[in-house]
């Protein structure tokens, strides 16, 4: 799955700001931004579900746009609020959407249904968001897919059934190598799982990296105003910058694979601190 300059604008707004981006095989992209941070226009413009005003995209080698019916059958989607065939009741929508897959996993679904304590004799429509969000989940995950993209797949569930959800995309990812994007505004979840992290704010991908190498390639600087002729210019590797309100800045860098830290984070006087996960990302997109 690539996308290479995607720009979107709604009423003249951009959704999509050029972004450019390439998920890997058997890697888990965790895609998170806040509300209106053009998470999902992303995803459906990589899945084909909506045309872009520029740039292009495409599902191993396909036009997402043009894509054809073995492609479909390799990738599974669960949208935000999942609302499809809400009219069938919870087996026999199942039922109906098993028979389009030859890699249907009918034992998974009955033990998952069951799990989940799921009735199945009730129409989708009648469910508690939760649970439509949870037969949704079971969904994408029967046919087994190469390639599994869920939106907020987390927004619905109580606290039990995100961390089953977690557990279930880390077996897959681990066990069968199946590829995963998701997008989240939780952060914790993102940790939990996955190898890759895409900071997406105001339409724009603002950062992509594999996760564990940006806890070690990233630094809060706290530059006090004895340091600020350092402050010139862009810093090399420089994501965000704010002043102190006692004087001087904060400046936040992300060096690139392999290099060294700018000068001013071995300045007399700068103090330099690590960041976690949500606290990176607040400075970034904040």
């Amino acid at each position: 799955m690539a996308a290479s300059g995607l720009d979107k604008r709604y009423d003249g707004q951009p959704a999509l700001d050029q972004v450019s981006l390439r998920l890997e095989p058997g890697t888990v992209l965790g895609l998170i931004g806040r509300n209106g941070a053009g998470k999902t226009t992303l995803i459906r413009a990589l899945l084909g579900l909506i045309e872009t005003d520029a740039g292009s995209a495409s599902i191993w080698g396909h036009p997402a746009l043009q894509m054809g019916d073995e492609c479909k059958a390799r990738l599974s989607y669960v949208p935000q609020q999942p609302e499809a065939l809400a009219w069938l009741k919870v087996d026999d929508m199942l039922d109906f959407i098993g028979r389009f897959y030859p890699r249907w996993d009918a034992a998974f679904v009955d033990a998952t249904l069951d799990r989940w304590e799921l009735p199945r004799n009730r129409m989708l429509a009648k469910l508690s968001p939760g649970e439509r969000q949870r037969v949704a989940i079971i969904r994408a995950l029967a046919p087994q897919p190469e390639l599994l993209v869920l939106d907020e797949p987390a927004a619905a569930l109580d606290p039990v059934a995100r961390r089953e959800l977690l557990r279930e995309i880390a077996l897959r990812a681990g066990e069968s190598g199946t590829t995963v994007l998701f997008s989240t505004h939780i952060v914790s979840d993102l940790e939990r799982v996955a190898s890759h992290v895409a900071f997406m704010h105001q339409g724009r991908l603002l950062l992509h990296s594999e996760l564990d190498s940006l806890k070690e390639r990233h630094l809060r600087l706290h530059v006090p105003p004895a340091a600020a002729d350092q402050l010139v210019g862009p810093v090399p590797g420089e994501v965000a910058r704010r002043p102190h309100p006692y004087g001087g800045h904060s400046v936040v860098i992300v060096r690139e694979e392999g290099a060294a830290w700018p000068m001013l984070a071995h300045a007399p006087g700068v103090q330099r601190e690590v960041l976690s996960l949500e606290d990176l990302f607040v400075e970034v997109a904040g």
